[in-house]
C-alpha cells in the first residue's frame, strides 16, 4: 500500500516523473545525444527504485538531477533580457498612465499668466552669468541664457522657427553679411522681446540679444476624474482644438489648449472690465476673484482682469453683450485676459475635446511648483 512505501522510494518514483516530463517539454531544443542521456539515467533510477535500496535511489537521483541539468543550460545574456523586460513594463505603465490617468504638459503661452507662466524671455543688458550659475539656473526655473553679437555690419533679412535635433525650437537669424545666428526659443517670443524685425541693422560687435528664456511651467493633466464628475467652473482645463473651426482652419493641425473653465452649458456670461458676470451675478470662485482683482489702470500682482475681447473677439465684445454657452459646451478664458486668445475669439470647447483638469506643476521648482488653483 501507498501508505506502507518508503519515502526516499516516493521521491525517487516522482523524480522519474518529473523528469519525464521536462524530456518532453525540452526534446525539439537540445540534441538527441542530451535525450538519450537523461532518458538513460531514469532507466537507472527506476531499477534502483524497483530495489528499495536508498543509498542507491538517493545516489541515481543526482546523476539523472545532473544530467536534466543539460536540459536547462542557462539562456545567454539573461542579465541583459532581464534588463530590457524591466524597461519594457516600465514603458508600458508608463504610457498606461500617460493615457488613462495623468499626462504631463508644457504651457506654451503666457495666456494664463501670472497664474501659470508659458515661454518668457527677458532682455538683460550685462553678459551672462558663468557656467555654473547658468547650471543652476537651468535647474531651478529652466532657464536658458542667449548671447548673440554681430559678427558684422549686417541686417538682419528673415528669420524661421526650426527644430534642431528633432525636439529643441530655435530662432534662426540671416542676415545680409551671410552670417546665421541660432537662438534658442520660438521666434514669435524673442522677436517680441528683442525686436528682431527684417531690416534690422546691427554694427560689428553689437548685441543682437542678449537675456534669458525661461520655459513655461510643466503641469500634470488629470484625466481619470472628468470620466465620473462634471467639469466645474473656475477650474483650469486642458482640451484640444479639435474641430473648432477658427482653431482648425486652412488644415492647421490640432493643439492641446489650458485656460480657465469660466461657462458650463447654459450658462450667461457678461464681462463688464474687470468683472466676470455668470448668470447674472458676480463670478465667486476664487480663481475668478484672483483675477478681478486688479484692473488694466491697477493690477494685482499682474492680474488686470476680464477685458472685452479686444479685436479678433467675436463675442463678449462689450459690457452690455452677454453669451449662452451653447449645451455639451464650455467657455474658457485665460487669466491674462488682455492678452489671452480664448472662448472670446473662437467660441466654445465641445466637451468631447476635454482632455482633463490641470492638476499639479512639477516643474520647474519656482515659482508655481505645487497644485493649480
Amino acid at each position: 500500500m501507498l501508505f506502507f512505501t518508503p519515502s526516499y522510494v516516493r521521491h525517487g518514483r516522482q523524480f522519474i516523473k518529473d523528469a519525464r516530463k521536462l524530456v518532453a517539454f525540452k526534446r525539439d531544443l537540445v540534441s538527441d545525444e542530451v535525450i538519450l542521456g537523461v532518458q538513460r539515467e531514469i532507466s537507472h533510477l527506476e531499477l534502483a527504485v524497483d530495489s528499495k535500496d536508498k543509498n542507491a535511489i538517493e545516489a541515481q537521483m543526482k546523476r539523472l538531477d545532473e544530467s536534466c541539468g543539460k536540459l536547462t543550460k542557462p539562456v545567454e545574456e539573461a542579465g541583459l533580457r532581464e534588463n530590457v523586460e524591466v524597461v519594457i513594463v516600465a514603458i508600458v505603465i508608463a504610457l498606461a498612465v500617460r493615457t488613462y490617468f495623468l499626462q504631463p504638459f508644457a504651457i506654451p503661452t503666457g495666456s494664463m499668466q501670472p497664474t501659470l507662466n508659458g515661454i518668457i524671455a527677458t532682455k538683460t543688458e550685462t553678459p551672462p552669468p558663468n557656467i555654473v550659475s547658468q547650471a543652476i539656473q537651468k535647474a531651478i526655473y529652466f532657464r536658458t541664457w542667449i548671447d548673440a553679437t554681430a559678427l558684422a555690419d549686417e541686417t538682419l533679412l528673415s528669420r524661421e522657427e526650426v527644430q534642431r535635433r528633432g525636439i529643441f525650437t530655435y530662432t534662426k537669424l540671416e542676415t545680409s553679411a551671410g552670417n546665421t545666428y541660432y537662438l534658442h526659443g520660438p521666434a514669435d517670443v524673442l522677436t517680441k522681446t528683442f525686436d528682431l524685425q527684417a531690416g534690422t541693422t546691427f554694427r560689428k560687435g553689437q548685441s543682437i540679444a542678449r537675456g534669458y528664456i525661461d520655459t513655461g511651467d510643466h503641469v500634470f493633466v488629470d484625466k481619470f476624474s472628468y470620466h465620473f464628475i462634471r467639469p466645474k467652473r473656475d477650474q483650469v482645463f486642458v482640451f484640444s482644438t479639435r474641430g473648432i473651426p477658427k482653431l482648425n482652419s486652412g488644415g492647421k493641425p490640432s493643439q492641446f489648449y489650458i485656460k480657465r473653465l469660466a461657462g458650463l452649458p447654459n450658462d450667461t456670461l457678461r464681462i463688464q472690465p474687470p468683472n466676470l458676470y455668470i448668470n447674472g451675478a458676480l463670478a465667486s470662485q476664487s480663481g475668478f476673484k484672483r483675477v478681478m482683482s486688479g484692473s488694466k489702470e491697477h493690477p494685482n500682482k499682474d492680474y488686470q482682469g476680464y477685458s472685452n475681447a479686444p479685436g479678433w473677439g467675436i463675442y463678449l465684445l462689450s459690457p452690455q453683450e452677454e453669451f449662452t454657452v451653447p449645451p455639451e459646451n464650455y467657455f474658457a478664458l485665460g487669466d491674462n485676459s488682455y492678452n489671452s486668445y480664448d472662448s472670446r475669439g473662437w467660441g466654445p470647447v465641445p466637451r468631447d475635446n476635454v482632455t482633463g483638469r490641470a492638476l499639479f506643476v512639477y516643474y520647474p521648482f519656482i515659482p508655481h511648483f505645487g497644485w493649480i488653483w
